[in-house]
C-alpha cells in the first residue's frame, strides 16, 4: 500500500489522472472501476479538462460503477447511474453504454447482481478502481461487518452512511434510501490497482485503521492493506492521524517520478 499526501484535492486529482491516462494510453480498452461521491471529483474534473484538451480518449474504454441506491426512480438526480453520467461519463468520450452500473429497480436482485459479477469478469476485469472512504470505513458500501469475500449484493446502509449522504438529499436524512446494491470487498479487490482518495478531517479516523489498523470487519477497508496494488492519496487533513505520516513522505519524495502511481 502507498501512501502519497498531498497539499490539496488539485493536487490529488492531477496525479489520479497522471495514472488513469497513462493506462489509457497503453491499453485504450481498459475497464475503469468508477466511484461517485465527493471524493473523486477533482479526478474526474481533470480527466474532463485533459480530454478537451485532446490529452486522452475514452472511446475504447469500458467502466463499471460501485454501487446504486435501491429503489430511487430512473430519473432521479442523485441514482449513481445518473451522477457518475453527470460528474464524468457525460465529459468525455465513453461509447454509448460502455459504462455500466448496479441496477437498483431490479425486480431479481440476486439474478441482477451475479450477472453484474459475469459482466466484470467478461469485460476482462476492472483495471484500475478509483475508491472512496465512508467515514465507517466502507468501500463501495460494503458497511461495517461486511464480508471480507463477498461479492456484488444488497446492504442495508448504516445510520451514519445515511447521515453523511443526506447533504445530497436537502440534508434530509430520511429521503436517503435505506438499502443499496455495492461491489463486495472480494470484487473489488479483484482490481489490478485501487486508487483511494480521501479528505479532510472527517476521515482521518478511518484513513488512520485503513492504513495502520488491524484488518477487521469493522473498517471494512483495511482489507486493502492484503491488496498488492493500492495507491492512497489523501491531504494533509485526512492524514493527521497517521503515526507514520513523516516516513510517508519521506518515501514519496525519494520516489523516482518515472515510476508514477
Amino acid at each position: 500500500m502507498e501512501i502519497v499526501i498531498l497539499p490539496d484535492t488539485a493536487a490529488i486529482g492531477s496525479l489520479a489522472a497522471d495514472a488513469i491516462e497513462s493506462l489509457v494510453q497503453r491499453k485504450p480498452d481498459a475497464v475503469l472501476g468508477l466511484a461517485t461521491g465527493s471524493s473523486p471529483l477533482a479526478i474526474y474534473d481533470e480527466l474532463a479538462a485533459r480530454y478537451a484538451a485532446g490529452r486522452v480518449s475514452f472511446a475504447q474504454a469500458r467502466g463499471f460503477t460501485l454501487d446504486e441506491y435501491v429503489g430511487l426512480p430512473a430519473d432521479h438526480p442523485e441514482t449513481y447511474r445518473n451522477v457518475i453520467h453527470k460528474d464524468f461519463v457525460d465529459r468525455v468520450d465513453f461509447a454509448p453504454g460502455a459504462v455500466r452500473g448496479p441496477d437498483g429497480l431490479a425486480t431479481d436482485i440476486p439474478a441482477f447482481c451475479a450477472a453484474y459479477e459475469d459482466a466484470i469478469v467478461a469485460a476482462g476485469g476492472v483495471d484500475l478502481q478509483i475508491l472512496g472512504i465512508g467515514t465507517v470505513g466502507h468501500i463501495g458500501f460494503n458497511e461495517p461487518g461486511s464480508s471480507l469475500a463477498s461479492r456484488t449484493r444488497i446492504k442495508t446502509l448504516t445510520r451514519q452512511t445515511r447521515i453523511d449522504n443526506a447533504r445530497f438529499f436537502g440534508g434530509d436524512v430520511d429521503a436517503v434510501p435505506t438499502h443499496c446494491l455495492t461491489q463486495g470487498l472480494g470484487t473489488i479487490m479483484s482490481a489490478r490497482h485501487v486508487v483511494l482518495v480521501a479528505t479532510g478531517p472527517q476521515k482521518a479516523e478511518a484513513v488512520h485503521h485503513l492504513v495502520e489498523g488491524a484488518v477487521s470487519a469493522l473498517w471494512p477497508g483495511t482489507i486493502l492493506q492484503h491488496h498488492p496494488h493500492v495507491t492512497v492519496l489523501l491531504d494533509g487533513a485526512a492524514a493527521s492521524r497517521l503515526q507514520l505520516a513523516d516516513y510517508y513522505r519521506e518515501t514519496y519524495q525519494a520516489k523516482p517520478a518515472w515510476q508514477g502511481i
